[in-house]
């Protein structure tokens, strides 16, 4: 996804609206690739941020982050290599993003989560897990969303992030970003749930639109 690419948008037509689309679902799929490619590192630091605030045991022994020491299993490379040992394997238990889990029509485990409710992994579930950030969201959005309080949540969630500059001087491309990004909040929700992405709750929305109204554009 390039900056000239996202410029060439005309708002309001149709082309714009598709062109849109056609930037953000090639967002999604690079997501896809880089999560493959990266060997599970974020799945990784999502799953074990989980099972650290779960088990104290786990918490003073393997600990959470990137890459840690499994007591036992065997790792795959990536969320495709994973994917195909659980397969392949029986009897396994193994940890992918949603995404991977749907298109391999693999079997998921329901999860207790905080309120003590099985929930299993779904769209609504993890913008449940997402909502219940919104009230204490901080200013850069780095919040974990792991074993949320919500009783619907999904415990094993996170959210992704875009780092996008406060300050943008080149005032073409820093609006056509800030156009592009205010799209995503609005109409570029409704095409996530196709590419098995879950679409933030309104009140995450409306504090991502405080970010961006922040974000200056042009040499002053």
């Amino acid at each position: 996804m390039t900056v000239s690419r996202i410029a060439l948008v005309q708002d309001g037509t149709e082309v714009a609206r598709q062109r849109y689309a056609d930037v953000l679902e090639r967002f999604l799929r690079c997501q896809e690739e880089l999560s493959s490619t990266r060997g599970l590192s974020f799945s990784i630091q999502v799953f074990t941020d989980y099972l650290t605030k779960v088990s104290p045991e786990w918490a003073s022994t393997a600990g959470k982050g990137t890459a840690v020491n499994w007591p036992v299993g065997i790792g795959g490379k990536g969320n495709e290599g994973v994917t195909g040992l659980v397969k392949q394997t029986p009897n396994t238990i193994g940890y992918v993003e949603l995404v991977y889990a749907v298109q391999n029509k693999l079997p998921v485990c329901a999860v207790r989560n905080r309120s003590g409710r099985f929930v299993e992994a779904s769209l609504d579930s993890i913008t449940a897990a997402a909502a219940s950030a919104a009230s204490n969201m901080p200013a850069d959005f780095r919040v974990s969303i792991t074993d949320a309080a919500a009783a619907d949540a999904y415990p094993i969630a996170s959210f992704t992030w875009l780092l996008v500059p406060t300050r943008i001087k080149d005032a073409e491309k820093g609006r056509a970003m800030k156009d592009f990004l205010a799209w995503m909040l609005v109409d570029g929700q409704k095409l996530a749930p196709a590419l098995q992405y879950a679409p933030l709750p309104e009140a995450v929305i409306g504090l991502e639109r405080q970010a961006l109204d922040r974000i200056t554009v042009g040499a002053t």
